[in-house]
């Protein structure tokens, strides 16, 4: 979508990089804002494996993180060091996934993604995130 976007004119989005890093600042948006709602907040503080401590200031942390990296996706002195920054990000985040996953844990009342599938959806954000700082 902003791929095409850039195609049809907006010259901010005309490029592969530019157009992936404003679709991974979307995702990054949808998925940092929960991290602050009453509900989504405890159900993902009680995926957090549970040798790491404070729970619920890790997943404010972590919402933070995933918001500001949205923003510096989008200003291009810092998106390469946010890219590079998220795609840690998201391998710090996967044991909580895991964890979740293993636990028949739910997200929004619903069961967490299976772990096959969370592995492999693990994989292309990453690698969205590697390509985005490239």
């Amino acid at each position: 979508m902003f791929r095409l976007t850039g195609l049809v004119g907006v010259d901010v989005l005309d490029g592969w990089q530019p157009s992936l890093r404003a679709a991974l600042a979307l995702m990054l948006v949808f998925t940092g804002i929960p991290h602050f709602l009453p509900g989504w907040r405890d159900e993902m503080a009680a995926m957090i494996p549970s040798v790491l401590p404070r729970p619920r200031l890790l997943v404010a942390v972590t919402g933070v993180l995933e918001l500001g990296g949205a923003v510096a996706l989008l200003v291009p002195p810092l998106a390469r060091w946010a890219a590079m920054g998220l795609a840690l990000l998201m391998l710090a985040m996967f044991p909580a996934n895991v964890s979740a996953a293993r636990r028949n844990l739910t997200l929004g009342g619903k069961p967490v993604t299976p772990l096959p599938l969370r592995t492999v959806l693990q994989v292309i954000f990453v690698g969205a995130a590697v390509a985005a700082a490239l």
